[in-house]
Parts: structure tokens; sequence; C-alpha cells
């Protein structure tokens, strides 16, 4: 290589395709190739792809450290928000996109690249999530996707990389494409590609099988910061931490299994498989804190901007003017959003069965019953009467005519 190469920024995840794209790049573009692999949670390993990517051609690989920035900017406003796409979705792969998008672009800036390049194919979510973030972001930035530019069939990829020596991933044999990060693991393609099939045990990794899971439900405490979850059990952890060990627990009990049919934003539906124990639980908790500490106006009203919130992550604005607009209204909400969740893991359910703060918007002597009810039950005729009003006001009509 010479000093006037062209650098380009690849997002290597030492599969088959982005290790296909190395040489692809090299040889199409003649691009020195740096390849940049970054844990946000997959739960492997990452060192070795350092190596991998070396001897197929890389002229280097970083290895980054992100969970803590992808729990701290991204997930924290998925929880704030109880963002769920399709009221299904926790929004997995979708939140980490734009962090592996502004990644790309700070490691292009620090290497003076002219290019990025991502191994996303023309058919998914993600091309446009990091298309769309890095155009916005770095205008000046070429993209180059290999897998979109230039299609190969599996066959045609495991070809290609004995032509070119490139070692085949291990898991080849795996039906299905998997993609995995802090907040859950995705899984598609294979015999789930029939919405009739029901999903085979082989696609789930980070949760039981009811039958195989506990008999006895297991009680946890949750507790929150303004929105933000801190402690489980009361052991206050790093969120990274809080977050594997909610993975681990309540996918012992099987909560998170999500089969789902989602309407794509390139426009087909696509059948997915997740896994997001830790999220459908954390979403449980602050959804059940939040009807203690937030308004009727604003409980009736955020649920309509959390979903328009969940859209915009999905389609891969994230660093869109709304998207910070909404946030804005979204992280006003929370500041009374702290106390304790107590829930129960049973057999796929995270179950509340209890909830206190602080700022607790629940005045038992105003809801109880018993004897030391202090509601003014004389107030209640005048209230009716004026809300009622106009509904009898317009039917009062109809018995004129």
């Amino acid at each position: 290589m010479t000093q006037t190469t062209k650098k380009i920024i690849l997002a290597y995840s030492g599969g088959l395709d982005t290790s296909c794209a190395i040489k692809w790049l090299q040889e199409q573009y003649s691009y020195e190739v740096i390849a940049v692999s970054m844990d946000v949670g997959e739960g492997k390993d990452l060192e070795p792809l350092r190596d991998k990517a070396i001897k197929i051609g890389a002229v280097k690989c970083h290895i980054l450290p992100l969970q803590q920035r992808f729990a701290t900017e991204f997930l924290v406003p998925a929880i704030q928000a109880n963002a769920l796409y399709e009221n299904v979705y926790p929004l997995v792969s979708a939140l980490s996109r734009p962090l592996i998008a502004q990644t790309l672009i700070e490691v292009a800036d620090q290497e003076k690249a002219v290019a990025v390049a991502h191994g996303c194919t023309g058919k998914g979510n993600d091309q446009v999530r990091f298309d769309v973030a890095i155009k916005a972001l770095a205008p000046h930035l070429t993209i180059v996707a290999p897998a979109r530019e230039h299609p190969m069939a599996r066959e045609q990829a495991i070809a290609y990389a004995a032509q070119h020596q490139i070692p085949l991933p291990v898991d080849l044999n795996n039906p299905f494409s998997i993609d995995q990060n802090l907040w859950g693991r995705s899984c598609e393609c294979g015999v789930l590609e029939d919405p009739w099939a029901e999903p085979p045990e082989a696609a789930y990794v980070l949760t039981k099988n009811l039958a195989q899971t506990p008999d006895k439900p297991t009680e946890i405490t949750i507790e929150f910061a303004q929105g933000i979850p801190v402690a489980v059990n009361e052991q206050i952890k790093p969120l990274p931490l809080l977050i594997t060990e909610l993975n681990q627990l309540a996918g012992l009990h099987g909560v998170g299994r999500i089969d789902h049919i989602e309407n794509r934003l390139i426009g087909i539906k696509s059948r997915e498989v997740y896994e997001a124990p830790a999220a459908m639980t954390l979403i449980a908790a602050h959804r059940a804190l939040e009807t203690i500490t937030l308004t009727r106006e604003v409980a009736h009203f955020k649920p309509l901007l959390e979903q328009r919130f969940a859209h915009l992550i999905y389609e891969g604005l994230w660093f869109s003017p709304l998207r910070d607009a909404l946030y804005a209204f979204i992280q006003a909400t929370q500041q009374r959003v702290t106390g304790k969740v107590r829930l129960k893991l049973n057999k796929g359910h995270a179950i509340v069965v209890g909830r206190t703060s602080p700022y607790s918007m629940y005045v038992k002597n105003l809801a109880t019953y018993a004897g030391d009810d202090q509601f003014d039950h004389h107030a209640a005729l005048g209230f009716i009467k004026l809300w009622g009003m106009p509904t009898q006001i317009y039917h009062a009509m109809d018995i004129k005519a």
C-alpha cells in the first residue's frame, strides 16, 4: 500500500460477510481497510478478531469497549420511554446502530479516512440506520456496503472466502442470522422464515424453555432514580452489569421471548425471534413506577409520544430533531420517577407485585373505603354535573327535536 492509498473504516463483526468485505474493498476500490469491532455486549471475546482481520488484509483493527456508553446514552432513553416498536420489540439491534455509526465516524476522523463500510444488505433496516446517521453527522464520508452493492449467496461467499484464503467462521453451519448486544438477541432466517413454524429451541440462547424453568417464582426488587435503574435487590450496580445480571436471572425463568411479525421500514414483513429478558423486565418495572409518580394527564399523554419515539429509533432517525425534542419531553417526565418496584419472575412472566416512591401520588386515605377515608364524597355531585354538562346539552337537542 502506498501513502496515497485511501483509507476506509469497516464495521467488522468477524463473520463471513464482513471478512469477505475486507478483500472485496481492496479489490474493487483499492482501499486501505481499517477494521473496527465494537463491544456493545455481544457476550463474546472480540480480541481474536484483531488477528483475523489483519490476517485477511486489514492494515489495522480497533477493538472498542462500548458497553457503558451504549447503556448510558442509548439504553437509558429507551427505558425512560418504555420504547417498544409496535408495542412488542424493545429495539435490541436498532438501539446499537446509531452508536456504531457514531463510532465509525470517530475512527474515520482519527484515521483520516475518506469512507466507511458496513455489512448490511439491501433488504434490511440496518442499512437505513447506518446510512442516515453517517450522512447526517459526516456527509463528507463515502459509504460503501459490499453486501448491498455486490450481494453474494451464502455458497458464493464461502467460495470467495476459500479463493482468498479467508478463515471461515466456526458457526458457519448455524441456520440463523443472529445479532446480540447488551439489550438482547435477535434471530432470523432458516425455519423462522415460515411464520407458521414454531421457533425451534436452537433459536434461543438467553432464555429457558418454560418447561425447564423453575416452578417456584423468584422475587426481585429494582430501584430507579429519575427513571434510570440503579439497583437490583438493594445492590447498586453499574447499568451494564445490572442489565447483564437481569438477563441471566429473568432468562432463567423464560422471561423475554418474543416471536414477532414486524413491519420493516423498507416495506416488507419479517418474522423475527427476540430474546430480551432484562429489557422486558425493566420496562415492566419502569411502567409500574410511573403509575404512581406521573400525573394522570402525563400518564395518558406520554404513551403517545413513546410510540413515536420507538418508531423514530426503529426507522433510523436517532439523530433527527424530532427524536431530540421527544426525548426532552420524556426526560422532563422522569424527574420524580424514583423508587422501588417488586416483581416475581415465573414461567415467562415478570409480574409486578409492589411499587413505592417518595414521590408517590397514591394517597391511601383518598383511595380507601375504610373508616379513615378522607375523600369528600359530596364534592362528587357538583363535579359530575359540570363534567357531564356538554353531553347533557347535546342530547337535550335530540329530545326537543
